[in-house]
């Protein structure tokens, strides 16, 4: 009877092994039927057929929390990956807000690319060795200003009371040293917060405004390209483990075309983004030269107080570093 009892235990973990091994949960804020989400149905599919079958799940528009919360979800087993920004990302390592938190500090595309992919290889070590397999880098634009009222100048934001993630307690304290009001939410809390008056003004991406109607409420914004959205596509190295070979391969591969769609077509769809809400009432103000200048001085505020506080000092310097690289060889 023992022995019997033992084979039938063996069995049950030997299912539950294979159970484990045979599903994909991804979380993600992207909303349903957006690009991102059909990347990852495609990216679903690949894995299904390498894997020979299983349940693959993608639970869009926020569904299982902020970021933090399916972080959260993911070292504890209840979700296996995750499309997210660097919002979530810097749950898992902090470094990685080198790439996004750095207001003004990349001009174009081109330069946000050239320093993620010379520090892509470390920081995918880093991901692993925190547990973690980055298998798509994405993009989602630049970060702009929506707002109740208008607003060219940074005073005239001061007053305002701003969204802020609401785990970024370093940032919110950064922006109440400089006499900004900032209110702390989750994202699904930001199209109420701004119905309701619980803030005025919100950082976002043009498509991400367009998507979730914010500029109904919030039908001023300032053209400028603050910092870019950049965000990955990870899954726990447990269930990367539990993958065949094969499969691991064929997933790495859809992986980087999905990655490579998703950053192309979403800078594409940033001027259309814009261009719709323009049809429905939203108001686009330009920066002149002289109010760029004061929007470049209160970055060059900022970088003190964001290195070695938002991002590691080390990191902070490799970034300026390599753009100073880039710059240099294209005056040549």
């Amino acid at each position: 009877m023992k022995t019997l009892i033992l084979w039938l235990m063996a069995l049950t973990l030997a299912g539950n092994a294979l159970a484990a091994g045979n599903q994909l949960r991804i979380g993600t804020l992207a909303p349903k039927n957006s690009l991102y989400h059909r990347q990852l149905m495609e990216l679903g599919e690949t894995w299904r057929n390498a894997q020979g079958g299983g349940k693959y799940l993608v639970y869009p528009d926020g569904s299982q929390g902020g970021e933090a919360d399916m972080v959260r979800r993911m070292r504890i087993g209840q979700l296996q990956g995750g499309l997210l920004s660097v919002a979530g990302l810097r749950d898992i390592e902090p470094s990685i807000a080198a790439l996004q938190n750095l207001p003004l500090m990349f001009r174009s595309w081109e330069e946000v690319d050239y320093v993620r992919e010379k520090m892509r290889p470390e920081m995918e070590k880093k991901f692993l060795d925190k547990g973690f397999v980055i298998l798509a880098w994405g993009d989602a634009g630049w970060v702009r200003f929506f707002s109740k009222q208008s607003a060219l100048r940074p005073a005239d934001f001061k007053g305002m009371k701003f969204f802020t993630w609401g785990g970024e307690t370093v940032q919110q304290e950064i922006m109440k040293s400089l006499g900004y009001i900032p209110v702390p939410l989750e994202t699904n809390d930001i199209l109420p917060g701004i119905q309701t008056g619980m803030i005025n003004a919100v950082p976002s991406t043009p498509y991400f405004a367009l998507a979730t109607q914010i500029y109904n409420s919030a039908p001023y914004m300032l053209d400028l390209n603050w910092a870019p959205i950049v965000g990955a596509l990870v899954v726990t190295r447990k269930a990367w483990d539990e993958m065949r070979p094969e499969t691991q391969a064929a997933v790495r591969e859809a992986g980087a075309r999905a990655g490579a769609r998703m950053r192309t077509q979403a800078r594409l769809e940033v001027g259309e983004a814009v261009e719709a809400m323009k049809k429905r009432g939203l108001t686009v103000n330009q920066p002149n030269a002289e109010q760029m200048k004061e929007w470049l001085k209160l970055a060059d505020t900022l970088y003190p107080r964001i290195r070695g506080k938002m991002i590691p000092a080390e990191t902070f310097d490799e970034v300026v570093g390599l753009l100073k690289e880039y710059r240099t060889s294209k005056a040549k």
